[in-house]
């Protein structure tokens, strides 16, 4: 069977909000003790597993809202749309705010947008006030499409460092965290107060994104189009792109460049495994760079360390492949042929320029 990094992907968020839902749906059901039911619901999305491929690839996603499956919308150029961010975050109403929450067991505004983008593959900042030069500026209130970000100023925050931060639905209305006590909602616009940015995100690529392309797991390898991942190797990148908010086609894209996902390769340098980490590099990760699930989370973890200092993928994948030192010191990507190639070549597979 076939399946997509998105079908898994979609399939793990499935799972964990049916297991975060769990401990509530039995207490309700307590009273009239048809704990059967719900527990057989939950087992239900475990057995389902995740959707095989269809003929046009095209990576579905659940809406809570209607309860059924949908193709994830996408604009003309196949990339994903900010409607794609709309229906990810309807899968959130309801969940508690709470303040630095941002999972699915709580949220605060700017933990629900980047948790919703990092869904998409899209690794965002932590912070209103960095989430804000994230994109493209939209003028106004009747330019903004759905899935573009809406600041307000906030109790703690100003004009130029937001405090606030909603998912524009259209229509004057949007979903948001709002504060402690309320939950993850859709309320208009206006009721946040004063709207001080808003910034596209999708379908145009963020600055941190490595874009939004589907990875497609097959048995072999793709040399050419999509990024392809082995089968069983393809849960690897949708885990470590969950946990360190890093796209897993990103992950597979310096996997394929690396190794061709070779898990006991060794460079002449030295570097060892699929993700080809420096022995002392991986030792400082904690991981063994031979085992392929080990090697791709220590990749994300330094890829995630890297875009944060950097604020762009191509100087995090210069980093990657030079060291951060290098990119320090020329203030971009370093003047080696190697490392150029190197980062053209990623960029070229994610269908971005260095």
């Amino acid at each position: 069977m076939s399946v997509t990094v998105g079908a898994i992907g979609s399939w793990f968020v499935e799972i964990d909000a049916a297991m975060t839902a769990l401990p509530a749906q039995l207490e309700q059901a307590g009273p009239r003790g048809d704990f059967a039911s719900v527990l057989h619901q939950a087992v239900a999305i475990l057995d389902a597993g995740p959707r095989s491929a269809n003929a046009s690839a095209s990576t579905t996603v659940r809406s809570s809202g209607i309860g059924a499956d949908q193709a994830a919308p996408t604009s003309s150029d196949g990339a994903t749309n900010g409607g794609a961010a709309v229906s990810e975050a309807e899968k959130f109403l309801g969940v508690p705010y709470v303040w630095g929450g941002d999972s699915p067991s709580g949220f605060d505004c700017s933990g629900l947008v980047q948790y919703v983008y990092s869904q998409l593959g899209v690794s965002l900042p932590r912070t209103t006030y960095t989430q804000v030069k994230v994109g493209a500026p939209v003028a106004s209130l009747t330019q903004a499409r759905p899935g573009d970000l809406v600041f307000f100023a906030g109790s703690d925050g100003t004009t130029t460092a937001p405090g606030h931060v909603g998912i524009y639905l259209g229509n004057g209305k949007m979903i948001d965290a709002p504060y402690t006590g309320t939950a993850v909602q859709v309320q208009t616009v206006s009721a946040a107060g004063a709207v001080v940015a808003i910034r596209r995100i999708l379908p145009a690529t963020a600055p941190m994104s490595s874009g939004p392309m589907d990875v497609q797991a097959s048995a072999t390898p793709a040399s050419t189009g999509p990024v392809a991942v082995p089968a069983n190797m393809a849960p690897f990148f949708v885990a470590a792109g969950a946990r360190y908010g890093i796209s897993p086609t990103l992950l597979a894209a310096i996997a394929r460049q690396e190794s061709g996902f070779t898990p006991r390769a060794v460079s002449t340098a030295g570097a060892q495994g699929m993700m080809q980490l420096m022995p002392g590099t991986a030792a400082g990760l904690g991981i063994t760079p031979f085992t392929p699930a080990q090697a791709v989370d220590g990749a994300a973890k330094l890829m995630s360390g890297y875009i944060r200092q950097f604020r762009s993928v191509p100087l995090a994948l210069a980093a990657y492949n030079a060291g951060p030192g290098a990119v320090e010191g020329y203030g971009g990507v370093p003047p080696y042929p190697e490392t150029q190639r190197y980062v053209a070549a990623i960029m070229k597979t994610l269908g971005a320029s260095a």
